[in-house]
């Protein structure tokens, strides 16, 4: 369990924005399901090819980090990374 996972989240807009990372920048779409409960997470370098994808679901008791072949803390890393840009 991530902490500050919600509001690591709440950083990204919902949609499609431009952020960087790492001195590289990214494509992020963020989009949410359920009422919100279900968060969708996909990141994609411009021009190149790192990729960032997770799904978060949000409980009574927690936020459930679900990354999507990577590990949970390359999601963590970037989103307690990224800048808009």
């Amino acid at each position: 369990m991530v902490t500050d996972l919600a509001a690591l989240l709440d950083r990204l807009p919902d949609g499609w924005s431009r952020v960087t990372f790492d001195g590289r920048t990214y494509g992020v779409t963020r989009t949410r399901a359920v009422d919100g409960h279900a968060i969708s997470l996909y990141a994609e370098e411009l021009g190149g090819t790192d990729v960032v994808s997770a799904n978060v679901y949000r409980t009574a008791e927690e936020d459930l980090l679900r990354p999507c072949e990577m590990p949970g803390a390359k999601v963590i890393a970037f989103l307690r990374g990224l800048e808009p840009a």
